[in-house]
C-alpha cells in the first residue's frame, strides 16, 4: 500500500490529473510557470520531509532539480521518471511555426544545462525505453537507470476485435468504402502531422483513396493542416477520447495506425494499436525503433519522408495476409513486454527497493 500525494503544475484550460484514479489521492496544485513550480516543489518537499519516503519527479528539468536538491539535503530517495526526450522535442520547434511554441536557443541551452546538473546530483532514473536510457546517459548519468515502460498497455481493454471491421465502422458512423488509417497523436512539432497529411496527398495523386481518422485535443489545428495540404475531405477529426473501450474500437476499426513522430520516447499509440491487432507504420526514430521492427512487427520509414510513408501505406494495404501476420507478432510483443500488470509490478518493486 502507498500513501500518495501529487504535486501538480497548474495547466491553463487543462487538468493536473487527466484520468481520475480509482483510489483516493491527495492532489496539491502549484504555479503554472515552470520556475514557480520548481520553487513550490522545493518548499513542499522540505515541509513534508518527515512524511516522505520516496519522491518520484517527472522529467529532468527544473522541478527535478528542486526535488534532487531536497532529496540530497534530507537523505531521501528520488527517482526521475523520464517519458520523453525533452531536448529532441524542443529542437523540433526550430524553423516551424506552431502557436505558442517558438524556438529559442537560450532555452535549449538551459534545458541541456539543467539536465546535466540533474545527472550529476540525481540518484536514479526510471525511463520508458532503451533509447531514453541513452538520452540520460548522454547527460552524464552512469548508474541507477531502470528501463520500465510504466504506463503499460491494458491488454484486456486493448485487445483483438470480436466484431468485423466493417461492422465496427458502421457502429462508429465511418464509411466502409475505402481503407481507414488511424492517427491519434497530439498536434505538436515533434508529432509531424504534416508528413502524414502530405503522404495522404501523395496517395490521392497516385489514384489511391484512403480515409484518415484523427482524435486529439488539437483536432481543429489538424483540420487546418489538412486543408493546407488539400486533403481535408479525406479526414475525420474529433476531440480526444478517454483511453477506454471507445478508443480501442477506433484502433480495431482501422486498417492501419500511423505514428509519424520526428522524435519519440517510446510511442504508446503504436503499442495500443498493436495490442488491438491493427498493424502499425511508424517513423524510424527513438523508442519506436525498439517496437516497430520493419517487416517484423510493423513497417518503418525515414523521418519526415512523406513519399516513403505513402509507399509503406500502399504496400501494407495491398498485402492483407502479411499485414495480419505482422499484427499478430506485434500483439505478442506487447503481451510479453508492455502488459500493464507486468510493468506496474516492475515499477512497484523498484519503488519498494531500499538504497
Amino acid at each position: 500500500m502507498f500513501d500518495l500525494t501529487i504535486l501538480g503544475r497548474r495547466i491553463p484550460n487543462g487538468s493536473i490529473v487527466s484520468q481520475q484514479p480509482n483510489a483516493q489521492v491527495k492532489v496539491t496544485a502549484g504555479p503554472a510557470s515552470r520556475a514557480g513550480f520548481a520553487a513550490f516543489v522545493m518548499k513542499e518537499l522540505i515541509l513534508r520531509r518527515r512524511d516522505t519516503d520516496l519522491v518520484i519527479v517527472q522529467g529532468y528539468g527544473a522541478a527535478a532539480l528542486a526535488a534532487n536538491l531536497v532529496a540530497r539535503a534530507t537523505n531521501k530517495r528520488c527517482i526521475m521518471l523520464v517519458c520523453s526526450p525533452v531536448e529532441a522535442y524542443y529542437q523540433e520547434r526550430r524553423g516551424r511555426h506552431y502557436p505558442g511554441k517558438p524556438f529559442r536557443q537560450r532555452e535549449l541551452s538551459l534545458l541541456r544545462f539543467v539536465a546535466t546538473i540533474n545527472a550529476r546530483i540525481g540518484q536514479e532514473y526510471c525511463v520508458l525505453s532503451e533509447y531514453l536510457a541513452s538520452v540520460v546517459r548522454s547527460h552524464g548519468a552512469s548508474i541507477g537507470i531502470h528501463v520500465i515502460p510504466i504506463y503499460g498497455v491494458d491488454t484486456v481493454r486493448f485487445t483483438l476485435p470480436v466484431t468485423a471491421r466493417t461492422k465496427l465502422r458502421s457502429r462508429l458512423g465511418i464509411g466502409t468504402d475505402i481503407p481507414l488509417i488511424f492517427f491519434s497523436s497530439r498536434v505538436a512539432p515533434e508529432k509531424d502531422s504534416e508528413t502524414l497529411l502530405e503522404s495522404i496527398r501523395v496517395l490521392r495523386d497516385a489514384g489511391r483513396q484512403v480515409r484518415l481518422l484523427h482524435r486529439s485535443g488539437g483536432y481543429r489545428e489538424f483540420l487546418e493542416l489538412a486543408r493546407a495540404a488539400g486533403v481535408e475531405n479525406q479526414v475525420i477529426a474529433s476531440d480526444a477520447i478517454r483511453p477506454g473501450a471507445s478508443l480501442a474500437l477506433d484502433y480495431q476499426a482501422s486498417d492501419l495506425c500511423v505514428q509519424a513522430s520526428r522524435a519519440e520516447g517510446l510511442g504508446f499509440s503504436a503499442l495500443e494499436s498493436m495490442a488491438c491487432g491493427t498493424a502499425v507504420i511508424a517513423s524510424a526514430t527513438g523508442g519506436l525503433k525498439e517496437t516497430v521492427i520493419d517487416g517484423v512487427t510493423g513497417w518503418s520509414y525515414p523521418v519526415g519522408n512523406s513519399r516513403e510513408l505513402a509507399n509503406r501505406i500502399a504496400y501494407a494495404l495491398d498485402h492483407p495476409r502479411e499485414r495480419a501476420e505482422i499484427a499478430l507478432r506485434a500483439r505478442a510483443l506487447v503481451l510479453d513486454r508492455f502488459d500493464a500488470l507486468r510493468v506496474f509490478e516492475a515499477f512497484r518493486s523498484l519503488s519498494l527497493r531500499t538504497r
